[in-house]
């Protein structure tokens, strides 16, 4: 049985909150690395939530539908590490300085969620977490204000939550349709937060998607052969699946090879070879003509780290006679 109080509030639920959908124009600089502890009630920093002061409500955040937020309108999340039967969460450490959990301090006030889904769980080191339909909630430190989603879809394993418990937007859907509608190769889109970068879209894997400023907006791409090995491009396979992209956006062009990619605001999109893990955007600002892309289909305007790659320098000098590289320099490989 549950110890805690859960309170049903017979307010109306929270103001719809605005989904990020404009370029960013810069990076997330002013975002905090870790939200202050006292800042939220039960974000699982030391000073203790007063009581009643705990709350889980539901409001609205642009394409992601229906999503759960704390007192303060800030956006809960799961996280698919996490286990629902029996509720357990595997996020602990360095991981909840980034992912605060929303503990069960108090009385829980509970706004358009319903009674019977909302529990809580032990954590390991012994404190109450909430939970709703068994998964744990979770803030993230890198919403910085009220209605920002920053945390969908990173590392292709946290997204923000609905009234139910279940994943919030299109991987809310994809989640319950029925295991013979999931296509495996289905080509999907996800509007994530690039460290270093800010706003990025990345790919299922939760690697970092790129556009080629020489292409033109809904033009055959201009990246074909070798330039293709070092920059795959984002090939259209079943129904492509978005996740915090407005669906105006998607679109796709033939290449000329007869297959067909991805576009978002009109630019074909790319992978880069030399990302070998996820969250990792080595390509951003390679020859000055590839860029992380946003999920408002435009080029991400972040620092370059590399100048050299910038310039279309970095790659080391080839020994006299040599094979030619992939891309060579006019791709900025």
């Amino acid at each position: 049985m549950l110890r805690k109080r859960f309170v049903v509030a017979t307010a109306s639920a929270a103001a719809g909150l605005a989904l990020l959908s404009a370029c960013s124009g810069g990076t997330e600089a002013a975002a905090p690395a870790v939200a202050p502890a006292a800042a939220v009630a039960g974000a699982g920093g030391n000073a203790p939530a007063a009581k009643g002061e705990t709350k889980v409500a539901v409001a609205e955040a642009g394409d992601l539908g229906q999503v759960l937020v704390d007192k303060d309108g800030f956006t809960l999340y799961r996280f698919d590490k996490d286990t629902p039967k029996p509720a357990k969460s595997n996020c602990d450490g360095d991981c909840a300085k980034t992912w605060p959990p929303v503990l069960a301090d108090g009385d829980v006030q509970l706004e358009g969620v319903d009674q019977a889904l909302v529990g809580e769980l032990t954590r390991a080191d012994g404190r109450k977490q909430v939970t709703v339909g068994g998964w744990a909630l979770y803030r993230y430190a890198k919403d910085a204000k009220a209605g920002e989603t920053k945390g969908q879809g990173v590392g292709s394993t946290w997204y923000a939550a609905n009234a139910k418990g279940a994943k919030a937007g299109q991987a809310a859907k994809a989640e319950e349709a029925p295991a013979g509608e999931k296509a495996e190769g289905a080509t999907k889109l996800v509007a994530s937060n690039v460290d270093g970068i800010g706003p990025a879209i990345v790919d299922k894997e939760g690697f970092t998607l790129y556009m080629f400023t020489k292409d033109k907006k809904n033009k055959q791409p201009t990246c074909n052969g070798d330039c293709a090995k070092t920059w795959p491009p984002v090939l259209a396979e079943g129904d492509v699946q978005l996740e915090g992209i407005d669906s105006k956006l998607l679109g796709t062009v033939k290449r000329a090879d007869g297959t067909t990619q991805v576009t978002v605001g009109g630019w074909a999109v790319y992978r880069y070879i030399k990302d070998a893990n996820a969250g990792e955007a080595n390509g951003h600002g390679v020859g000055g003509t590839w860029f992380v892309i946003e999920p408002a289909g435009c080029k991400s305007t972040a620092p370059v780290k590399d100048k050299a790659a910038q310039s279309g320098n970095a790659a080391p000098k080839k020994e006299e006679g040599a094979p030619a590289e992939a891309g060579g320099t006019e791709y900025g490989y």
